[in-house]
């Protein structure tokens, strides 16, 4: 029988909370700087009643595990902890880069995908997937945090599918890599593809009870700063 998860993100300007039951998604997906405190727990709230569940017949609860905003990492893994212990359900963290891998496969059916995301301050973070038969992902550039013209990983594929805020914060970075890049369209992590990442973490048996669940931040503080065109 398939696990059934929640899965809460707010580690970008995204915040996004979803469960699967059965062969269903349920999901809430909003663009909302600084209101995740606000608005991710209605989210949850929503998600569970309209799947007629409560928080204790679920199976685990995985989170964002960034990286991304300080902030947002630190009020995710937060409030995660907080249903995970009150339930008393152990918790998965996620890649946040990964997850973008994954959502990248969802709209584009994209199998090797380059992840980054804006970090500020003149620097990304960054990783890179590869996805596997099982439909899990293989991580081929480790994460990290880093300038952008430091990005020049080797590479056994020369086609990938580009994701996340780092490419267009930095519209050069792509050209830079000398491979044949494609944008999936692709901008922040969603919960809905936390999901089927979670599940393989749990078959790897790599959930943790609440009190040992952990953000990567990759550094210390990141600061928020308003996308072109984004109000």
């Amino acid at each position: 029988m398939t696990s059934i998860i929640l899965a809460v993100d707010t580690a970008t300007e995204n915040c996004s909370v979803a469960l699967k039951v059965g062969n269903e998604t349920i999901s809430r997906c909003e663009i909302a700087p600084r209101e995740h405190t606000t608005k991710i727990l209605p989210m949850v709230d929503s998600v569970l009643a309209e799947a007629g569940l409560k928080l204790n017949q679920l199976d685990a609860l995985a989170f964002g595990r960034g990286p991304g905003s300080f902030t947002g990492v630190r009020i995710g893994i937060g409030i995660a902890q907080g249903l995970a212990f009150g339930a008393n359900l152990p918790m998965v963290g996620v890649s946040t880069l990964a997850a973008m891998a994954q959502q990248a496969y969802r709209r584009n059916q994209a199998n090797n995908v380059l992840a980054t995301i804006d970090a500020r301050m003149n620097e990304i973070y960054v990783g890179g997937y590869q996805r596997l038969e099982n439909g899990d992902w293989k991580r081929v550039v480790e994460e990290a945090v880093l300038p952008p013209d430091h990005f020049r990983p080797t590479l056994s594929e020369d086609k990938w599918f580009t994701a996340g805020t780092g490419w267009q914060a930095y519209p050069d970075l792509a050209s830079q890599l000398h491979l044949e890049t494609t944008d999936s369209g692709v901008l922040y992590p969603e919960a809905e593809d936390m999901l089927i990442l979670a599940h393989h973490a749990l078959e790897r048996g790599e959930a943790v009870d609440a009190e040992h669940a952990s953000p990567v931040y990759l550094r210390d503080t990141v600061a928020w700063k308003k996308l072109p065109g984004r109000e």
